[in-house]
């Protein structure tokens, strides 16, 4: 039971930004259910107040990832009430150029000023804190997208994606840079004790998938199915920890073996 013990997060200060989302709920459920104090940061206040009711330790920050001061707030803010942050989660991420690959180069702006820009800002901010306490775990979540192409077997005989059609490259762009961000984080942190890998989730089942493309997905993976609610809980839990203290600058597919097909 003594090892056990390191999975635990009691004592502990989280932060994640975009918590309301998609895997935002089951990111903080995971670090607020192993005792972290946790904080969960977006836009939409409403929306997060909502998913934390119930949760005692949970506290909601407005966190605007397009503007660099609300950034620097958010973090004075939390430090401000709990004097520190053991861990980070960049969850939050912007699908304003995930369209089509013909967009204005603006759009692919506003997509690289969260998804790249305000990552790096709001990084460096927590690391300075973690510098001081020699400690921390810093959790990146990326996507298979970010270690895969398009694979149009996916969409076959559905009204998604053709061989006719294009997506927006703006994703894959991102989601691989985030792999390799992390690399670089890892390395220019190690020194001062702080950890930082990656989490690269597969497709996340919704309401709004076709059958065609849920039977399409799940037979492109070793497991047969594609993410649920809680798929992303254990390993989020086990970076966060002391579980994985000699672990720092990896990439973990979480994503029932499609990338390993």
């Amino acid at each position: 039971m003594q090892f056990l013990n390191t999975f635990s997060l009691k004592g502990k200060v989280a932060l994640v930004t975009g918590g309301a989302g998609l895997y935002g709920r089951q990111i903080f459920e995971a670090l607020a259910e192993a005792g972290a104090s946790t904080c969960i940061a977006s836009r939409n206040l409403e929306s997060l107040h909502s998913v934390a009711s119930g949760y005692a330790n949970v506290t909601c920050f407005e966190l605007d990832l397009t503007d660099e001061e609300s950034i620097h707030s958010t973090v004075a803010a939390v430090l401000s009430r709990f004097n520190k942050i053991d861990i980070l989660v960049n969850n939050a991420v912007s699908r304003s150029a995930c369209t089509a690959w013909n967009l204005p180069m603006d759009d692919f702006d506003a997509s690289l000023r969260v998804n790249a820009s305000a990552l790096f800002c709001l990084t460096r901010l927590v690391a300075e804190n973690m510098k001081q306490q020699r400690a921390g775990s810093i959790i990146n979540i990326g996507s298979y997208l970010g270690m895969r192409g398009i694979n149009y077997t996916n969409y076959a005989g559905t009204d998604m994606y053709s061989g006719e059609t294009w997506p927006s490259p703006a994703y894959f762009y991102e989601k691989g840079g985030l792999v390799n961000f992390t690399r670089f984080a890892a390395s220019v942190l190690g020194p001062f004790g702080i950890r930082v890998n990656c989490l690269s989730p597969g497709g996340f089942q919704t309401e709004d998938h076709s059958q065609r493309f849920v039977e399409n997905y799940s037979a492109n993976t070793f497991l047969g199915r594609l993410a649920g609610t809680d798929d992303l809980k254990g390993p989020v839990v086990f970076l966060a920890s002391e579980a994985s203290k000699y672990i720092t600058g990896i990439n973990l597919a979480v994503d029932g073996g499609y990338t390993a097909k």
